[in-house]
């Protein structure tokens, strides 16, 4: 049975189609910003263009990843601050006008679940995973045995928002509003903010493990290891991937007078495509 995956991200729509765990195909639609109805549903039947060569139809299960407060019993997302043409609008709905068929059933996701199962299962990770996915902004997730923790609507806790303020930097307030929380120092808005840079991939390319936002990475992953006590970490999202240079100094970094209640043989990986929530989506709607 083939499975398609919906990333709907804060400037793109990503997709994949999976069948018996490999992947058919990857899409993306050209970059938006704060998109309307239309033009999200523009972008969706770009990023799905070949889901008709695919096989896709009526009988195909389908996951989607979608930014925003969710209401489970109406399905649809009251709130997107990036992505405002999700508002109020059913999302089978909404993945019916954008793919031209209405999928045998929709799983609607976590971007950060998503991205962690798929790099779970395609390297076979065991135990509990704590992943953070960095994009426009931070989100998080728990995996035990690829079994997602739910603490807070459909995440472990609001992990970009603890506060995770660095000396010399007490002015640094996150986009909630909240005095030195993760979001103010990483994300597509902080570093555009921090360095003045509309083009972020050459900060990505330079950043360091010294770097005041690694910095505050590095507190917020210490943070994670007292309260959820994971095996291995993972750095996904299309801006967490492109960080992979930074993972060795930025491991000694949290090790340094580590809590003693994490485990001494705790790993850390960073993701490799940006297509792993899509992916991820599309496997999880499988299993359903």
């Amino acid at each position: 049975m083939i499975s398609l995956g919906i990333d709907i991200g804060g400037t793109s729509v990503k997709m994949a189609a999976v069948e018996n765990g490999r992947t058919l195909w990857t899409g993306q639609s050209p970059f938006y910003a704060r998109p309307k109805t239309e033009e999200l549903i523009a972008a969706m039947k770009a990023a799905g263009e070949k889901v008709d060569a695919s096989g896709g139809g009526t009988g195909m299960r389908a996951g989607i990843c979608v930014p925003g407060l969710l209401d489970k019993q109406k399905r649809l997302i009251t709130l997107s601050v990036n992505v405002p043409g999700l508002m109020n609008v059913v999302l089978d709905d909404l993945v019916e006008r954008g793919l031209g068929v209405r999928p045998a059933s929709l799983q609607i996701l976590n971007d950060a679940v998503s991205s962690c199962y798929d790099v779970c299962d395609t390297r076979g990770l065991q135990g509990r995973v704590f992943g953070l996915a960095i994009g426009t902004g931070v989100g998080a997730a728990v995996l035990d045995d690829g079994v997602p923790l739910f603490i807070e609507g459909a995440s472990p806790g609001h992990i970009g928002q603890v506060d995770v303020t660095i000396s010399g930097e007490e002015d640094v307030i996150g986009p909630d509003g909240g005095a030195g929380s993760l979001e103010g120092y990483v994300g597509v808005p902080a570093f555009r903010k921090r360095y003045n840079a509309d083009d972020l991939g050459p900060v990505l390319k330079n950043m360091k493990a010294t770097d005041v936002p690694m910095r505050a990475l590095a507190r917020a992953v210490r943070i994670a290891h007292a309260i959820y006590r994971p095996k291995h970490v993972l750095i996904v999202g299309g801006l967490g991937i492109r960080l992979k240079h930074v993972i060795p100094d930025l491991k000694k970094l949290i090790d340094t007078n580590l809590t003693s209640v994490a485990h001494k043989d705790w790993t850390l990986g960073a993701g490799d495509t940006d297509f792993h929530a899509a992916t991820g989506a599309a496997k999880i709607a499988l299993r359903a």
